[in-house]
């Protein structure tokens, strides 16, 4: 959608009718997700150009979310609301890695000078849940919490090691490819049991490649997918290899002192 097509207003008697419902409460959700670290104020019309609602919805939805802290009203338009400090220190508490993993990612990145990520699967979407940037000017970056698709990257192939064939499917028809994108995903599985490790190469993004390996729960199951990621040209066979030892190593450590998070699937 470009700034030159503004999409119709909705219909206010449309949203009082699912006042109730689940709709509302993803309509209060997408006019939070408007503030950014880019952009930590948004005025009423912005809210309305970006989310199609009509006016008068969206100032009853602010309105509300004024009245329980989630917004706060400035000079400027509306900005995060001091109620969201006590959802911000839950959600650290609950995501936050025990200091000996984020250690261990940290020692990892300044090894091999590239980002490592750690991901956990969340339906047919991969969650980053922790992160360590590369120490180099040039370099792959998502932000934690970020949602990346399932249909492609090391990291997802780790992740799908385990998924059921209604899971690969659902997968396959979220992708460009549609549902014959199953086959290819069942060959990433099986190389992923065969060799313990998945790499990606401009999969997802040209140029940006990967490599993943399991890290894994009592049962040993894949409960996340520790990665290094970077620039496809630094992605040489010798330094493919060289990751692929590290993070091995690495991911067993993890998974001998037990990983632990809210996203993790049960293991």
């Amino acid at each position: 959608m470009t700034k030159h097509q503004a999409p119709t207003p909705r219909s206010d008697a449309a949203d009082v009718s699912e006042a109730g419902g689940v709709r509302s409460v993803q309509r209060a959700m997408d006019i939070l997700s408007l503030l950014t670290d880019a952009r930590p104020v948004v005025s009423i019309r912005e809210i309305v150009d970006e989310t199609g609602l009509a006016k008068t919805t969206v100032i009853r939805l602010v309105q509300t979310l004024e009245q329980v802290g989630l917004l706060w009203a400035t000079a400027k338009g509306y900005t995060a609301g001091p109620g969201l400090w006590r959802w911000a220190h839950l959600a650290r508490r609950a995501w936050e890695l025990p200091p000996e993993t984020q250690q261990l990612m940290r020692e990892l990145a300044a090894r091999q000078r590239e980002t490592v990520n750690l991901y956990v699967a969340r339906d047919i979407y991969r969650v980053c849940v922790a992160q360590q940037e590369s120490p180099q000017p040039l370099r792959h970056v998502v932000q934690v919490g970020d949602e990346l698709p399932m249909w492609a990257g090391a990291s997802s192939k780790v992740l799908l090691r385990d998924a059921s064939p209604a899971l690969l499917t659902r997968v396959a028809l979220s992708s460009p490819y549609g549902e014959s994108h199953v086959d290819t995903l069942r060959e990433w599985v099986d190389g992923v049991l065969k060799t313990g490790y998945a790499t990606s190469a401009g999969e997802r993004e040209p140029g940006l490649s990967a490599v993943a390996v399991p890290v894994t729960g009592r049962s040993v199951a894949v409960v996340a997918a520790l990665s290094l990621s970077g620039p496809t040209i630094r992605f040489t066979d010798d330094r493919i290899a060289d990751f692929i030892d590290d993070l091995k190593r690495v991911a067993a450590r993890m998974s001998e002192r037990g990983f632990d998070h809210p996203l993790a699937s049960p293991a």
